[in-house]
């Protein structure tokens, strides 16, 4: 096993409406659902393609991997967030950028609004690697758009030595047991701080009915006096030392504090939980189509797609490239061993459109109350 880089997750998706609504006019997005016609017989030794990724996301050397194996050059930037990587986007109007990683939801808007590049998987040897399932997740009106990268899903991160019984509801986060109190973090951002209250409610995480994130602000403003915090960086951390007892987290962060702590575990509630899909997609913009699909199906070929779950505890969308992980990181980790499948029943997180700016207002209204 590689030496493990942990990474932090970029935080991703109720902004984009502002963000992304707002700026894509201005982008020019050609709204063809078509592929680009590619030239097999390119010669990629003359074609160089910049990539945007978070920091510490994809193998160190893959850059090396790709010129190496198709002759392509690859640049690499790093953005910190989904908004960081819109905002790249946009201000050059798509211009100078090739290649994106992003969540879901952002790409999705991206497909919409005809900035990224239809996929032709036919030229992607490493597509049929990827789990159908995933390859469902990355169509935008029956065409596939991204390649997704990585998949999770949100849950419950607690430690076993600091509480009676283990988790088992969304609840036990939101109307805590007195001996828990100020105790308990959960996400104060974008599409994660309102998940515990709408699936605790029965609502789908992709809600847009007003009357339902009505309730779910209610019970988030009840809840929030019981918190020691709305913590989307450092909530692992407070786990380790103590100082928090139970967190909500994604699968991968809660990882990261197995890593330190082997008497931290991870649950989903039984009301259920999101799927999450980070993913690489192409942009439309990009004159340099064929280096990209290489560096894609570089990406996607399994010995380079293991990489993303040895070193950052995130499951991968490649049964092939699981085959290859080894049996200790699995069975150290479970989300990414025996209970992976429970992982993959998540409901997908899909982008809301204009509702976003309901889902803004709620969460700021319930992170600036005083109650």
């Amino acid at each position: 096993m590689t030496t493990r880089t942990l990474r932090r997750r970029g935080t991703a998706a109720a902004a984009l409406v502002s963000l992304v609504a707002l700026t894509f006019a201005a982008c020019g997005g050609d709204d063809s659902d078509e592929p680009s016609e590619l030239d097999p017989d390119a010669d990629l030794s003359k074609q160089t393609i910049v990539v945007s990724n978070w920091a510490d996301y994809m193998p160190p050397d893959i850059a090396e991997k790709v010129e190496q194996e198709t002759g392509a050059k690859v640049e690499i930037t790093e953005h910190a967030t989904n908004e960081d990587m819109v905002a790249k986007v946009v201000g050059s109007g798509g211009e100078g950028l090739d290649v994106v990683f992003g969540s879901q939801p952002y790409l999705q808007a991206f497909a919409e609004e005809g900035l990224l590049e239809p996929l032709d998987t036919e030229y992607l040897e490493n597509w049929d690697s990827l789990d159908p399932k995933a390859q469902d997740l990355a169509e935008v009106d029956d065409q596939p758009y991204f390649a997704p990268y990585t998949w999770g899903t949100t849950g419950i991160c607690y430690r076993t030595d600091l509480v009676d019984e283990a988790p088992t509801s969304w609840y036990d986060l939101l109307e805590p047991e007195e001996q828990y109190r100020g105790k308990i973090t959960m996400m104060g951002t974008e599409r994660w701080a309102v998940l515990p209250a709408q699936k605790a409610l029965g609502y789908s995480v992709n809600t847009t009915d007003e009357d339902e994130m009505e309730d779910v602000k209610e019970l988030m403003l009840a809840a929030k006096p019981h918190l020691l915090a709305y913590d989307d960086t450092t909530f692992y951390e407070r786990l380790v030392s103590g100082e928090a007892v139970m967190v909500e987290a994604w699968d991968g962060w809660c990882n990261y504090g197995i890593a330190e702590n082997p008497k931290i575990d991870f649950v989903v509630p039984e009301e259920g939980s999101d799927l999450w899909v980070d993913a690489i997609g192409i942009l439309k913009s990009s004159e340099n189509k064929e280096a990209a699909y290489a560096f894609v199906d570089t990406i996607l070929d399994p010995e380079n797609h293991a990489w993303a779950s040895e070193n950052i505890l995130y499951n991968v969308p490649n049964d092939e490239a699981v085959s290859l992980l080894p049996e200790k990181l699995t069975e150290q980790y479970a989300t990414l061993g025996a209970r992976r499948e429970e992982m993959l029943q998540g409901e997908n997180m899909v982008d809301i459109g204009d509702a976003s700016s309901l889902y803004n207002r709620i969460i700021t209204e319930v992170t600036a109350s005083d109650e």
